[in-house]
């Protein structure tokens, strides 16, 4: 029997979390059926299942992902600009949906919860880290610890990801997070 290659299974699990962000973004994790997620990979059930055990790894190699991306501009270039693109890009963050069924799993799912915050560490990092370079470099605000400026970044995402996966006008939403900005800058 021939060998698949590692190249051919890194497409098909890409191919899986394409289909199944869509799916997901379109349907919210509950209506996200294994039927809907079929039909959205192109792929069969045994075909999707046997790269990720169940749907909720599935989902949570979704949000693991885009918490690395996330996390990758948060410590080049800072919180606030991931939030700027989700508002220049707002089509590459079709799944923002999808965090709003994370907040509801995170409140009623203790293992999904345990999970998540495991995967989910990276952002934080990455933004406290880019902070704490900020700080040193004299252009953060020395008043509170960059961990409480973190939470605080962390729930403007939240209101922002809140805001734009309800559809709710977007107008002016630049000049809120030229504001957030100044808030942490040294004045």
């Amino acid at each position: 029997m021939p060998k698949v290659s590692e190249d051919h299974l890194a497409a098909r699990r890409r191919e899986i979390l394409d289909g199944a962000r869509s799916c997901f973004a379109e349907f919210g994790y509950d209506g996200a059926t294994v039927r809907r997620l079929e039909e959205a990979t192109g792929l069969s059930r045994g075909a999707i299942f046997h790269h990720y055990r169940d749907k909720e790894a599935l989902f949570l190699a979704l949000a693991h992902e885009d918490a690395e991306r996330m996390a990758d501009v948060a410590a080049e270039q800072g919180l606030v600009q991931v939030m700027r693109d989700m508002l220049d890009r707002p089509d590459e963050f079709d799944w923002l949906g999808t965090r709003l069924e994370i907040a509801r799993k995170l409140r009623t799912d203790k293992g999904f919860r345990d999970e998540w915050i495991a995967r989910s560490a990276d952002l934080e990092s990455a933004t406290l880290a880019r902070l704490e370079r900020q700080r040193t470099a004299g252009r953060l605000r020395d008043d509170l610890p960059p961990e409480v400026l973190v939470k605080y970044l962390d729930l403007v995402l939240d209101g922002l990801i809140t805001r734009l996966a309800s559809g709710q006008d977007i107008t002016g939403l630049h000049a809120v997070l030229d504001l957030v900005e100044e808030s942490v800058r040294r004045s």
